[in-house]
């Protein structure tokens, strides 16, 4: 299973137990973070694709750095 999700612009591609880099966020370190703007999401049910986002969805993220 896996997303494609948009934040900062950018596009990223993320899985279960992914670490990415993203632009800055107003969130603090440990902090959850529920990214909805899921553009994309590909599971064992099939292929979602949003127009432009996929309705319901969302990636729930832990903040584990700033940098």
């Amino acid at each position: 299973m896996y997303a494609v999700i948009e934040t900062g612009g950018k596009q990223y591609r993320v899985s279960e137990g992914d670490a990415i880099n993203v632009e800055k966020l107003p969130y603090q370190v440990g902090d959850s973070v529920e990214l909805d703007r899921v553009l994309l999401v590909s599971s064992e049910k099939g292929l979602a694709v949003g127009q432009p986002t996929v309705e319901g969805a969302k990636v729930v993220a832990k903040v584990e750095a700033e940098g």
